[in-house]
């Protein structure tokens, strides 16, 4: 699903909500997730799941041409991890359980 059918579908089911409204809702919802982000918080759905940032330490590695040793530094990267919830809805209603054994 795109970002403009998760606007149209939004938008079919309010309709006492204009078009423009809702676009606008979406892309105060997505602004305000990538802010956290790039604050380095976490931002949680309760039941959908939970969107973070993990840090790639800085490492060395080697240009596949050359085979010279060069230096990648510290990177963050935005993951998600989905609720038990959803998992659960895509698993067919299965029960999901996120302990260890």
């Amino acid at each position: 699903m795109t970002k403009s059918e998760l606007i149209s579908k939004i938008a079919a089911r309010n309709p006492n909500l204009l078009q423009r409204d809702v676009e606008h809702i979406v892309e105060i919802i997505i602004e305000s997730i990538t802010q956290a982000l790039i604050h380095g918080d976490r931002v949680e759905f309760r039941g959908f799941g939970v969107f973070s940032v993990h840090i790639r330490p800085a490492r060395m590695a080697k240009n596949p041409r050359t085979g010279e040793d060069i230096h990648i530094g510290e990177r963050w990267s935005p993951h998600f991890k989905a609720g038990r919830e959803l998992l659960s809805m895509i698993n067919g209603g299965k029960l999901y359980s996120t302990r260890r054994k």
